[in-house]
């Protein structure tokens, strides 16, 4: 009897332990910057052509209900890479160039956390970070100080110009520490340096597994897309606006530059072990002519828009094409999964939890009761306070100043968030989702935010 259940026991781990290959396999992990919810054509953009990021969907499985974990971009990637919720990680906000006349920056990624790029190292790993950085511009917080084995891309929150690649007059372009000025649009720049990276590791370092981390800019303000992609977008698009028109281009020509780097894999024969994740670090900027349809609000909102973003996980073989999940993870649960994945056990504090099975189609049961997102921002609007959300359920309790009360919605009855249900309807909810929220708020008060440099 006893064989029989040690039998018993063993054979609900087989299928996945099974399932997880001899040797890790190599991992790209595609994050764009500010993706409109409803700005590709597979989800429903009727504008908009995206041929390659489709096809990176349907050949592995969509998730219609992942989160990132801000609505803007410092917080999302402190927490992708940390495996922390972002004000955990001592990144509540943007880190920006500090200017003179006014406090610009809400973050500083803590020194004790373990990154990813690190993490990985265990398993033998060559990490890369290609395009945009956004958690630190000096050391020790550029990407070589905190895993990376090698950084091509720029250190800064966004750049001025997709050309010159400046931001307040600044270059932060950077070949590891070397100060670069390389020529062209940004895009183009992060699609080329992607497959010159994979094409080196293939080629010259066949025997060890890679992590590329490629952080497009694109579709991050400014607007602006080749001159070329722009009228062909207004040539084919009657009637289109000049703003939606830009915004269209841009992903368009961002989709094209993806469709390069899928393409090098595949011409490499690195498809097959290869597993690539493409997520959004927040939704779409509304103000800037993204379209997050059927979702409410947008980029900087804690509405649905703001933080519900396009993500998919390919991987030939173990992940089954054309399958989709209403499972509900943030952009910080990557890191564990991908650790798993890797073989690597996690034994330092983390928040997020590995969704590994859902990946393969097995049942999975969540163990964290809470979703929690939060920022940290200055100006009239902010005055340098904190605003959260809060998901239990289908129930979420939000509010997108500090300023403002509370409203609580019934996801799955209001997908839309258009019926706040009053406190008095159901306080017990309201009360159970608002005591939550203050524990995390309290535990993250412990946690150091101001940049070590100043």
């Amino acid at each position: 009897m006893r064989f029989l259940y040690l039998f018993l026991l063993f054979s609900l781990f087989l299928p996945l332990q099974s399932a997880l290959p001899a040797s890790p396999p190599n991992i790209v992990f595609i994050m764009v910057d500010d993706l409109g919810y409803g700005d590709l054509s597979s989800y429903g953009a009727p504008d908009l052509k995206t041929p390659n990021i489709d096809a990176l969907f349907a050949s592995g499985m969509r998730f219609d209900q992942f989160y990132a974990n801000s609505p803007v971009c410092s917080p999302t990637r402190a927490a992708f890479l940390s495996g922390r919720y972002p004000d955990m990680a001592g990144v509540p906000g943007v880190i920006r160039t500090q200017l003179a006349d006014r406090p610009t920056n809400w973050g500083d990624l803590g020194d004790d956390l373990v990154l990813l790029p690190a993490l990985l190292k265990k398993a033998n790993y060559h990490s890369a970070l290609i395009g945009k950085w956004h958690l630190g511009l000096n050391k020790p917080d550029r990407p070589t100080d905190r895993g990376f084995d090698l950084f091509h891309g720029f250190l800064g929150d966004m750049m001025d110009d997709y050309y010159t690649h400046l931001r307040h007059g600044n270059n932060y372009m950077r070949l590891n520490e070397k100060t670069i000025a390389p020529k062209g649009h940004a895009t183009d720049l992060f699609s080329d340096w992607a497959i010159d990276y994979i094409t080196d590791r293939a080629t010259n370092h066949a025997d060890q597994p890679f992590f590329l981390y490629l952080a497009y800019n694109a579709p991050h303000t400014p607007i602006q897309p080749p001159a070329d992609w722009l009228a062909k977008v207004k040539a084919r698009e009657k009637g289109i606006t000049e703003k939606r028109a830009k915004i269209v281009a841009l992903i368009e020509h961002l989709d094209h530059g993806t469709g390069r780097v899928l393409d090098a894999l595949e011409k490499l024969k690195l498809t097959d072990n290869t597993l690539i994740v493409f997520t959004s670090d927040n939704g779409g900027h509304v103000a800037a002519g993204a379209r997050n349809t059927p979702l409410h609000g947008g980029k900087q909102e804690m509405w649905e828009g703001g933080i519900r973003v396009c993500t998919a996980v390919s991987w030939p073989g173990k992940i089954t094409a054309g399958s989709r999940s209403a499972h509900r993870s943030l952009t910080m649960d990557f890191s564990p999964t991908l650790a798993e994945i890797a073989g690597i056990s996690i034994e330092h504090p983390i928040d997020a939890r590995s969704f590994l099975p859902v990946l393969y189609g097995q049942p999975f049961t969540e163990t964290r009761p809470e979703q929690v997102w939060v920022r940290l921002e200055g100006g009239r609007k902010y005055g340098g306070l904190l605003y959260h959300a809060i998901r239990i359920d289908d129930w979420k309790l939000l509010r997108n100043t500090p300023f403002e009360p509370y409203q609580m919605f019934n996801i799955a009855n209001d997908p839309a968030e258009n019926n706040p249900i009053p406190r008095g309807k159901a306080p017990k909810k309201f009360d159970d989702l608002f005591n939550r929220l203050t524990l995390h708020i309290n535990k993250a008060g412990k946690v150091p935010w101001q940049r070590k440099q100043e």
